[in-house]
């Protein structure tokens, strides 16, 4: 019997679920999250000790997972954690939240609370 050369050997890459949205995609596509005492902290290197949640990199994922209190059980963890850190790596000052962006009639969006003019 023939022994396999390591070059020869076809592995399947690495299918994680995305805690917002729930798809199925290759590790490669998503953030990987972990807990640093009370904060959720990314961890794109994926290096850091400790079970990982993992997220698509999007806004969108980032408050379904949020409205869904997907954080802790993905982590296995209690309590509320803060997000700032994960609010900061995906690009924003704050989430924004369902209901703080509105129409303007011209198909512009306009933060709740401005007048329209």
């Amino acid at each position: 019997m023939g022994t396999r050369h390591p070059e020869q050997v076809r592995h399947a890459p690495a299918i994680r679920t995305c805690v917002g949205c729930g798809a199925r995609v290759v590790k490669s596509d998503l953030l990987r999250l972990v807990a640093a005492g009370n904060e959720i902290v990314p961890d794109a290197p994926a290096r850091r000790p400790g079970r990982g949640a993992y997220l698509h990199p999007s806004q969108g994922c980032f408050e379904k997972a949020q409205r869904r209190r997907a954080f802790a059980r993905a982590l296995r963890l209690p309590g509320p954690f803060g997000t700032g850190a994960v609010v900061e790596y995906l690009g924003q000052a704050r989430p924004v939240l369902p209901g703080d962006l509105r129409t303007d009639g011209n198909g512009g969006e306009r933060e709740q609370g401005e007048q329209g003019g």
